[in-house]
């Protein structure tokens, strides 16, 4: 038993551990006793860093929204570089002037994409860039700048093209044949012109106010001409704005010639920093101005483009909203070196009503698709052509971008497969010589989109990853990306 039981049962006091204890008995140690620690507050410092922690945890929507602003981002750098090239190659566009004037003071521009050369370019002053456009042409500028201006955050850039926009607008107004009430209005534009042409921006914002509050107040005025008058003063205000940008962009172009020729630089601050001349514009390219292939999805009552009749009838296109933003973001992307356009739609064989069109609207989905086009160098090539007189261009492969952004059911992911037609099978070849196979890729997806169909060269695909345009496979943000090249074949002795 032990000793300190039993004195305790006898009455003797217990024994002490340091003098009394029984020697047999284990050694007592007070650094063995297992204690639980009472719980304390959490430091001021440690909540400050668990908070700091849980900011850098991205909730689904905000991924979401940081992926779209890093593909804004990306692509409005890819459209700045290909307008400053195309201008340096004088063959730019409207919208390349606008935007190459605007670089000289745009803080999100890469250094690396600047050229010395650049500052001794002459630029068209914006409005005489819009002066030289007819109707059509200005309606197609309105886009462009809409582009831009959809894209753009930084406030400077967004205050020149938001400038911009207006002016386009009030041109396009002044080209349309003028009713009576028009012309009524041009007989007074003059007094207009001359009231508010001096004024500076600051001047026909306060003019602004008080314009507004007049028309909200309850006195007997005339409504039409202070309507008319609001309506002139913001077209004005829009003039002020663009100055103010022009003048920046004038003194920082000056800034930049001093160190390369002092006497340029004194002649360009002595000028109003912009040349009154539009150069001749090229014709638009067809594979930079992706709108040509939107005309073939767009619904018109002229005729359709050559080569797209067979779709100009469709009245069944996915024409939403959240289409519209992933289809305009993917156009805006462009067409690279060794791209084109690819639209080569097929009827869906064999193609049945689905068993969800009574339920929902059976609807086509767009898509913007391009065709890789290239050389092959084989040995046949290297012998009859060279550099010089290359040989014809051959398809290497494909870059499918087809858009479902309103899945019923999100979790199923849209598929594809290949069909072979008359019975042949993978590996078999009924073309004659010369000739390459071809069968379709058909795209297949839930409710409520219905399938569709493009007709491709049947070749064996490239799985590889590594390449530059390698094999990809995905369905992320509403688009299905299917993008690959065919392997190439290497002929030996």
């Amino acid at each position: 038993m032990d000793p300190g039981r039993q004195a305790m049962i006898k009455g003797w006091k217990s024994p002490r551990k340091d003098r009394d204890r029984d020697i047999t008995a284990p050694r007592y140690d007070s650094s063995n006793r297992i204690t639980k620690t009472s719980r304390q507050p959490p430091a001021k410092d440690n909540v400050a860093t668990a908070a700091a922690a849980a900011d850098r945890y991205l909730t689904q929507d905000q991924q979401a929204e940081q992926f779209i602003a890093d593909e804004d981002k990306f692509v409005l750098k890819q459209a700045k570089k290909k307008a400053d090239i195309r201008v340096r190659e004088r063959r730019a566009q409207p919208i390349d002037y606008l935007a190459f004037g605007l670089r000289f003071i745009d803080s999100d521009r890469d250094a690396f994409d600047n050229d010395d050369e650049d500052v001794e370019i002459d630029i068209p002053a914006p409005e005489a860039v819009l002066q030289s456009l007819n109707e059509a042409q200005l309606r197609e500028l309105e886009e462009d700048i809409q582009s831009y201006h959809t894209l753009e955050h930084n406030s400077r850039n967004r205050e020149y093209w938001t400038a911009l926009l207006a002016l386009c607008a009030d041109r396009r107004q002044k080209l349309k044949p003028k009713g009576p009430e028009g012309r009524a209005v041009t007989s007074v534009a003059s007094d207009v012109d001359r009231i508010l042409s001096p004024k500076t921006l600051e001047q026909l914002e306060a003019l602004e106010k008080q314009i507004k509050a007049k028309l909200q107040s309850n006195e007997p005025i005339d409504t039409d001409y202070w309507e008319e008058l609001l309506k002139s003063l913001l077209v004005y205000k829009a003039k002020a704005s663009l100055r103010k940008v022009c003048a920046a962009i004038k003194e920082a172009r000056v800034e930049m010639l001093k160190a390369r020729d002092p006497e340029k630089a004194e002649a360009l601050a002595a000028s109003d920093g912009f040349s009154s001349v539009v150069p001749g514009l090229a014709p638009a390219p067809t594979k930079a101005v992706a709108r040509a292939v939107a005309a073939t999805s767009q619904p018109s009552t002229s005729a359709p483009p050559p080569g797209t009749a067979r779709f100009a009838s469709a009245g069944n296109e996915d024409f939403s909203q959240a289409t519209k933003a992933l289809y305009d973001r993917e156009v805006a992307r462009g067409v690279g070196e060794g791209e084109e356009i690819f639209s080569a739609e097929e009827a869906v064989p064999g193609i049945q009503k689905p068993l969800w069109a009574d339920k929902y609207r059976p609807r086509k989905p767009r898509y913007f698709n391009r065709v890789l086009m290239g050389y092959e160098w084989n040995k046949y090539n290297q012998t009859h052509y060279d550099h010089d007189n290359p040989p014809p261009k051959v398809v290497q492969g494909y870059r499918f971008n087809i858009f479902y952004p309103d899945l019923i059911d999100k979790t199923k992911a849209p598929t594809f497969k290949i069909i072979r037609e008359h019975g042949r099978r993978k590996g078999e070849s009924f073309a004659p010589a010369g000739k390459e196979d071809t069968c379709l890729i058909r795209f297949i997806a839930g409710p409520p989109y219905e399938d569709i169909a493009f007709r491709i060269v049947d070749r064996e695909w490239d799985y590889s990853a590594k390449k530059e345009r390698g094999f990809k496979s995905s369905f992320d943000k509403g688009i299905l990306q299917l993008h690959f090249q065919f392997k190439k074949i290497y002929y030996r002795k």
